[in-house]
């Protein structure tokens, strides 16, 4: 599994934002960026590709890390994620809003909930 560092994330941030992000907290993205890596009893806590993207979107949206742009950085660096590991994620427009804005107002409570819907929205690549 390839995960995103710092450097990914700041330079997707860029790119997404159009101008280097205004970061209120580099905690808070490490935490994010570790969320999906995290193990319980020497265990994945998140199994597989899905839970793990979900952990990286719910942290980044939901922590506010940066001044500005948190639900942007927290969709295309599920994009990235999904690219780095082989995937392709492809979500209609409207179902893009609606999972971010659902995860930021806390409509979705479970990140297998956000795992299964993110699921529903990718494949392998070929």
């Amino acid at each position: 599994m390839v995960y995103l560092d710092l450097d990914d994330l700041l330079a997707a941030a860029t790119a997404v934002l159009g101008d280097e992000p205004g970061v209120r907290d580099y905690g808070l993205l490490e935490s994010a960026l570790a969320r999906p890596q995290a193990t319980v009893f020497g265990e994945d806590a998140y199994t597989d590709i899905h839970a793990k993207a979900a952990a990286l979107l719910s942290s980044l949206v939901k922590n506010h890390a940066l001044v500005d742009g948190n639900k942007r950085l927290g969709l295309v660096s599920v994009r990235l994620f999904y690219a780095l590991n082989d995937y392709v994620f492809d979500a209609t427009d409207d179902q893009k809003f609606e999972l971010v804005i659902g995860e930021a107002e806390g409509r979705t409570i479970e990140i297998d909930e956000i795992a299964r819907t993110l699921e529903e929205f990718t494949s392998p690549r070929a």
